[in-house]
């Protein structure tokens, strides 16, 4: 196939491909489908190019590993991700596929039927791939029949706009999210703009020109160390060391160290590319390393590059057992601060304790996986493996400080997250056994501030809060919870923001930072600010099936269904949870589907008993159907007492104590769900989704006046009149004779109800 050339005589050859109302376009990193724009990662772009160009053909899982992510050292995972990406994109099915089928154990085919014309390829050399190594291009196979895929001659395109240029790119070239490109995000655009390029580490606004910092001479990154283990889950080993290792430099007086990268969107470039990150991040010198382990040995090949010239300063390789890691750690430390200070100001001692926090190599390895998981955590059984890590860490140093404050910190996040309120005094008893074993341990004082967060006691909380400001380790998760503190106060917002924003630029490509402060819009009713906060958390964390779910909720509570219905199914393609099962189930609710609402929230209370909005949705399913009502009652009993055990934990948690309400009124108990529904409403957070269940409440009690209130004060925060309409449109409203209160329009009723998930921080 003859190449063929750009206007302008670049030599670079066109490549797009179409198919059905899909069209990929390589040079650009677009995928259109439908006239909209979609996103995906761009190794999953590269997996998608990989697999065109091969159409029909299979493609290996090791070809795959090893194109785009450069060897096969890398979790299977991925892979698998990958293709779920794009299956969403394409809107493909992986039981019913029209474009990538599974052949399993094996790899992936395109099967799609690509039109003639439109597969442009040069015959001179490699096409580049974004974030994958360079791979061959070729024509696509003919059988010989006349039903391969015809040489295509150039479709013309208008050049486009260069609104601006970056490395000599145009914007229009940049790979932008769907949602960014559609027309119905533009009111809110400049804002996603903002939090993204304050999100720092995403893949693709990385790219985006911005004001670099002044180059310090004494100035380090210490960027994510490539695991290449043989084991394919020992990724947290390397990215353990990594942290371990910039939390040790940030606390050498006179050295400047950039914010920890959790992530690393530049993996896998060029050397040259050194100078672009030390640029982007404000430093002299970049610290990057290899990590092999197998069996009782580790390799460590530690490089120092100086980001104005991309040269290599210094660069060891130490083979050593397991037991050494330790003292590989420190000297690898101790020869950065030389290089860079020309002595070590008094903190060999000191780099050694925070490299060292335990002598025994396995509850060190364990407490890394532990804290990967706390960290970033990638769906909802998380929790339970990061406890059973630090309980690992414990069993092999019953001494090991910081893995103790690790369980502690794991217990209050499945408080939060699940509304475990049994957890809350195994959290209280793991933090006292923290505290006892080292009581100034830095860990120590966060896990006891978040104690106090959650249990109410704020003016502690603060004090513990700030202790822990001072340790680069710790910084960010200090300025969260004061965020968090300050954000529950009337009149606070301000400073809560401002912590929030402190919070981000000390850890810029943390997801979790960015779900928190979704999560605190979410509180305040702001949806709009609340999505623009979990799209850059699920970008900065794509894996994570929680985020995506609570994306999908937000969606569906700003009445957007078919982007809810697309977070949804992201979520349950990485894996199978709740939250989107709920949230699933929520949607099948409002469209009248009660049976398989029913067998959507029952899923999702097997996958998480603990939580009573699984078994009060179930409830309500049931209630809707007269030939189920009966059934519901069990359920609304079991959701009650599950709800009544976390409230008398987390008394500020005004969303539950309305549900609690609307549970109590179902049951009978009209006066112990008025008195939680005036707690919820005297604490003034979460307003419109207090108001939503106040109008459901004090409609099925009855109470006309204050039911039509609610009705009002749900409209002002921003409620859709749709959502309204649908819940007190039930037939179990009718006898109250609400339903048609609750409009003021000619329009009929839309049928049904929903139960949002409740987000969960």
């Amino acid at each position: 196939m003859a190449a063929t050339q750009e206007p302008g005589g670049t030599g670079q050859a066109l490549e797009r491909y179409r198919f059905d109302d899909i069209v990929v376009d390589a040079a650009a990193h677009t995928l259109c489908r439908d006239g909209q724009f979609h996103s995906v990662e761009p190794k999953a772009f590269a997996v998608l190019l990989l697999l065109l160009r091969h159409a029909d053909e299979l493609v290996t899982r090791d070809q795959l590993l090893d194109a785009v992510w450069g060897h096969r050292h890398v979790t299977p995972g991925v892979l698998t991700r990958a293709i779920a990406q794009l299956r969403l994109a394409l809107d493909d099915h992986s039981h019913e596929p029209r474009y990538i089928q599974t052949q399993h154990s094996l790899g992936y085919r395109f099967i799609g039927r690509l039109e003639a014309e439109t597969v442009l390829k040069s015959s001179t050399g490699p096409v580049a791939v974004p974030g994958a190594a360079a791979i061959p291009a070729g024509t696509p196979p003919d059988d010989g029949q006349g039903s391969g895929h015809a040489a295509a001659e150039r479709v013309p395109m208008p050049a486009p706009r260069v609104l601006w240029q970056v490395d000599g790119q145009s914007a229009a070239n940049l790979p932008v999210p769907f949602w960014w490109r559609s027309r119905r995000w533009m009111p809110w655009s400049g804002l996603v703009l903002v939090l993204l390029a304050l999100a720092g580490g995403g893949w693709w606004w990385l790219q985006l020109p911005r004001a670099n910092p002044a180059v310090g001479e004494a100035s380090i990154a210490v960027m994510p160390f490539t695991s290449l283990s043989g084991s394919v889950d020992d990724r947290y080993f390397a990215d353990g060391l990594a942290v371990e290792m910039h939390d040790a430099l940030a606390n050498v007086p006179g050295l400047k160290v950039a914010a920890r990268q959790l992530g690393d969107p530049d993996r896998g470039q060029a050397g040259d590319d050194v100078r672009r990150i030390g640029r982007r991040l404000g430093v002299a010198t970049l610290l990057d390393a290899d990590v092999r382990r197998e069996g009782g040995k580790v390799r460590i090949n530690a490089r120092l590059s100086d980001t104005r010239t991309g040269f290599t300063l210094w660069a060891a390789t130490y083979d050593r057992q397991l037991h050494d890691v330790f003292a590989v750690q420190s000297e690898i430390a101790a020869k950065v601060v030389q290089a860079l200070l020309g002595h070590i100001p008094g903190q060999a001692p000191g780099l050694a304790r925070r490299l060292a926090p335990t002598r025994d190599v396995n509850a060190y390895d364990a407490y890394l996986r532990g804290l990967a998981l706390l960290q970033q955590p990638v769906g909802e059984d998380s929790n339970a493996r990061a406890l059973a890590s630090f309980r690992e860490a414990l069993v092999a140093d019953p001494h090991f400080a910081r893995a103790q404050a690790g369980i502690c910190r794991v217990e209050i996040a499945r408080l939060e997250t699940v509304s475990d309120a049994v957890a809350f005094a195994r959290a209280r008893q793991a933090c006292a056994q923290a505290q006892a074993m080292d009581p100034d341990l830095g860990e120590v004082h966060l896990a006891m501030a978040e104690i106090a967060r959650v249990s109410g006691q704020s003016a502690r909380a603060l004090t513990l809060y700030r202790q822990v400001l001072d340790d680069p380790a710790l910084r960010a998760d200090g300025l969260v919870g004061l965020a968090r503190i300050y954000g529950a106060q009337e009149g606070e917002e301000p400073k809560a923001l401002d912590y929030f924003q402190q919070a981000i630029a000390a850890r810029p490509s943390d997801a979790q930072i960015h779900r928190l402060l979704g999560y605190h819009h979410w509180l305040r009713g702001e949806l709009s600010k609340a999505i623009d906060a979990y799209l850059t958390a699920t970008l900065l964390q794509p894996q994570d099936s929680r985020l995506w779910s609570s994306l999908g909720g937000l969606y569906l509570a700003q009445g957007n269904a078919l982007q809810a219905d697309r977070a949804f199914r992201m979520s349950l393609s990485i894996e199978p949870n709740a939250g989107a099962l709920t949230n699933l189930g929520a949607m099948r609710f409002d469209e009248g589907e009660y049976a398989v609402a029913a067998e959507l929230f029952r899923r999702a209370a097997d996958l998480e008993p603990g939580d009573y909005l699984h078994w009060g949705n179930l409830a309500d399913a049931l209630a809707a159907v007269p030939d189920t009502a009966a059934k519901a009652q069990p359920y609304y009993y079991r959701a009650a007492q599950l709800a009544q055990e976390y409230v008398q934990v987390r008394q500020d948690d005004a969303y539950a104590l309305a549900v609690l309400s609307w549970y109590r009124a179902n049951l009978g108990e009209r006066r112990r769900a008025l008195q939680d529904l005036d707690a919820a409403r005297k604490l003034g957070s979460q307003p419109a989704e207090v108001a939503l269940w106040c109008a459901q409440t004090l409609t099925l009690l009855a109470d006309r006046a204050g039911s039509r209130a609610c009705v009002a004060s749900a409209l002002r925060e921003g409620i859709p009149q749709q959502r309204i309409d649908a819940l007190l449109s039930l037939p179990r409203f009718a006898s109250a004779g609400m339903a048609a209160d609750s409009q003021e329009r000619s329009d009929p009723p839309v049928r049904g109800g929903g139960r949002l998930q409740e987000l969960r921080s």
